[in-house]
């Protein structure tokens, strides 16, 4: 086994014992990089030069015998949508490439403070707007599983790394399922945090709109659950320029061990073998224990389409001259199209969708409090033809519809898990786990339960 085909949880330890050192590790995803990158383009922006100079130090740390972080020497990616100092905070846009970032994203930060190492910036849609990844100053992101079908997005190309070996774990942001969908995309896990859990905030611009503040996170997309377990554990640290960080504890307070099921969100038809993958995520929990209840789930489809309202709400006052001005093809059809699906009509309808919002949270978090953990599709259909939101304006509304657990529990600022269960057909299958705010630990809890170990493809 080459090294980097190892999970950051092996190669962490190989490089704490000296069997390994960060330079061999950073030089083998590297050369990883060099050898695949051209055919999926998942990194936009390279960072050899520095990464291997942060290896070579926190070698020298370990010689001397210092103190070494969660991730020491462990190569990871970094999405393009974050600040990275001295790289271009692009977002797939044209009008960002000279955005350049002074100051570290807290997320970013911290992933330093553990001895991480960033070896490149992955790619995203123009505005991080879909579920699909190309745009005009980086290109087309391909999924390294099958070439034919959507990486996902908008963490499309962190998800596509990670699934290529290029880094163990890779950061993503999720504000309507851009790490849930991306690790289903591609065979992999992806953990979409409680809002306030992970610090970030870009520096190199102005602070987002309360949509975004309230629904958009990063997080970790990872092989396994154990790196997706190390890779929270390390973002996670508390920072005050967030104004929405919470110092919570990763452990919460025991609880039961109680299931929810839900295989038709909205009496929406799902995939057969997205049924076939909850059914055999049911069985293993039960033989773990867990008590599993098929139960009726609060509502969804109020909660998607008041995101949908923010969101045209947020575009219309900061992002639809940005739009005309990128004359990204895509970004202009996409945008039209949501344009036309959104009930947004009103700037009083912003008032009306935050205070909704209060009312759903308060339905789902009683629902969470008597069941810890909701099992449920990822999506309502296996991941996308690539470029499928392009087709037509069927085609679009009907994958708003299919991701309706994708955009819906970001509006309650709920954490949720996507687990993939099953690569051997032309199209991966997975499915989602959600829970309550800040408890993470029982979605790892109950993942590493139905979660087999996938290798680098």
């Amino acid at each position: 086994m080459e090294i980097w085909q190892l999970t950051a949880t092996e190669l962490r330890q190989k490089i704490s014992k000296g069997e390994i050192s960060a330079r061999e590790a950073t030089e083998s995803h590297l050369s990883r990089m060099d050898q695949i990158n051209v055919k999926i383009n998942a990194v936009a922006q390279s960072c050899e030069t520095e990464a291997l100079k942060e290896a070579d130090l926190l070698d020298d740390k370990r010689l001397r015998g210092d103190k070494l972080g969660a991730l020491a020497g462990v190569p990871i990616t970094v999405k393009i949508n974050v600040d990275q100092k001295g790289y271009a905070t692009t977002n797939g846009l044209q009008l960002q490439k000279d955005l350049l970032a002074k100051i570290d994203n807290p997320v970013v930060n911290n992933l330093r403070k553990a001895g991480a190492i960033i070896i490149g910036r992955t790619n995203t849609p123009a505005f991080s707007l879909r579920w699909f990844t190309r745009n005009t100053i980086h290109g087309h992101t391909k999924n390294p599983f099958n070439s034919l079908i959507t990486p996902g997005g908008s963490s499309g190309g962190a998800a596509a790394a990670v699934a290529a070996g290029i880094g163990t774990i890779g950061h993503g942001t999720d504000i309507a399922g851009s790490i849930r969908y991306p690790a289903y995309a591609c065979g992999i896990h992806g953990l979409r945090p409680s809002l306030g859990r992970v610090a970030a905030h870009n520096f190199s611009g102005p602070d987002r709109f309360i949509g975004a503040q309230l629904m958009a996170v990063s997080g970790p997309l990872a092989r396994t659950i154990e790196d997706l377990e190390l890779g929270i554990e390390v973002m996670a640290n508390h920072d005050h320029r967030d104004p929405w960080s919470v110092d919570m504890p990763l452990k919460g307070k025991p609880y039961l061990k109680r299931v929810a099921f839900c295989d038709s969100p909205e009496g929406i038809k799902v995939d057969p073998r997205i049924q076939k993958a909850l059914r055999s995520a049911i069985k293993k929990l039960e033989q773990a224990g867990w008590e599993v209840d098929e139960v009726k789930i609060p509502p969804l489809r109020s909660a998607m389409e008041n995101q949908l309202v923010l969101w045209m709400a947020e575009m219309d006052k900061s992002a639809k001259h940005l739009v005309t001005k990128e004359n990204d093809p895509d970004a202009i059809l996409i945008y039209d199209r949501l344009r036309k699906i959104s009930k947004y009509k009103s700037p009083d309808q912003i008032m009306d969708a935050l205070q909704e919002r209060a009312n759903l949270t308060r339905q789902w978090k009683k629902f969470l409090f008597d069941y810890p953990i909701l099992l449920c599709p990822v999506s309502c259909s296996l991941p996308f033809d690539d470029l499928q939101d392009l087709k037509s304006e069927g085609h679009f509304k009907q994958i708003i519809e299919d991701q309706i657990l994708q955009i819906g529990l970001p509006f309650m600022g709920l954490p949720g898990l996507t687990v993939t269960t099953d690569r051997n057909e032309n199209r991966p299958v997975g499915v989602q786990l959600v829970a309550s705010h800040f408890r993470e630990d029982i979605l790892l809890d109950a993942a590493k339960l139905i979660a087999p170990r996938f290798d680098a493809i």
